[in-house]
């Protein structure tokens, strides 16, 4: 990725707009690197999160990834359907465990190789200073909300 300043955006008088706008912006730049994988942002950094922590209950794994169930069940659902991951009833009749099958372990190590030039493509961008300094911010903005 070029460091090609001709096309900054002109920023909002929004606050909260200017950061959905970025968050869309990097999003959009996430998916199109990982598209050969066919996987989005929202579905790797579901799947590796799940790598870390299964087996785990869907409300423990929402708690983990601080997002809520209904934005998790929703993203869950073409990893269900692609049988990357697979939810079964957990110890209590109440819960659902959700695990990762052998080809969402496949799929999700081949899209990490992606998300890695990505990531390596943002810090490129940014600079490591710059980079730093905004994801220091974006904690600071995240604990908005405890």
């Amino acid at each position: 990725m070029k460091k090609n300043h001709e096309h900054l955006k002109k920023p909002s008088p929004c606050n909260c707009l200017n950061i959905r706008r970025a968050s869309r912006a990097v999003t959009h730049f996430y998916d199109k690197i990982l598209q050969p994988s066919g996987l989005t942002i929202s579905q790797l950094s579901l799947l590796k999160h799940l790598k870390q922590v299964e087996p785990i209950t869907i409300s423990e794994l929402a708690n983990v990834m601080r997002i809520d169930r209904t934005t998790l069940n929703r993203n869950m659902k073409p990893l269900v359907d692609h049988d990357l991951i697979t939810i079964t009833p957990g110890q209590d009749p109440r819960t659902r465990q959700v695990v990762m099958t052998p080809k969402g372990t496949i799929t999700t190590n081949n899209a990490s190789q992606l998300w890695d030039k990505a990531q390596a493509s943002i810090k490129d961008y940014l600079g490591e200073t710059d980079l730093a300094v905004l994801v220091k911010l974006l904690s600071k903005l995240e604990a908005l909300v405890p």
